[in-house]
């Protein structure tokens, strides 16, 4: 059985930082395409990186380009996503998920397939 789960999430100030990890039993990361999402009452979820199956291409959208990272770790079976200068606006429940696609992408959540529960991150003022 597949589980997902993401951890580091928290409560920091406006310009602070967090790091976000995701790591999985059943699966293995080396063989799947990664995507961190995000979502917010009453909003959408929307992708805010994503990492190819072989790891060398990462995503971003321009909401969080040059502020946020993601990476991987095969040995650990791990995935990050570092969160630097961080907004009020990037308050949301933050979810990990795998897809068996080589490539990914940030614009769509449909070929991710597990998911894990979240972890709640929240940007105070």
């Amino acid at each position: 059985q597949v589980q997902v789960v993401e951890s580091g999430g928290g409560l920091v100030q406006a310009g602070g930082s967090l790091r976000l990890s995701c790591t999985a039993s059943g699966l293995y990361f080396v063989d799947y395409s990664v995507g961190w999402f995000r979502q917010a009452p009453g909003k959408e979820r929307e992708g805010v990186a994503c990492i190819t199956k072989n790891g060398e291409a990462t995503y971003y959208p321009n909401s969080v380009k040059g502020r946020f990272t993601m990476s991987r770790d095969n040995a650990k079976n791990t995935l990050y996503l570092q969160m630097n200068s961080l907004k009020d606006e990037d308050t949301a429940m933050y979810y990990c998920a795998a897809s068996s696609k080589a490539w990914c992408s940030v614009l769509s959540d449909r070929d991710f397939h597990y998911w894990g529960q979240g972890t709640q991150v929240t940007v105070s003022s």
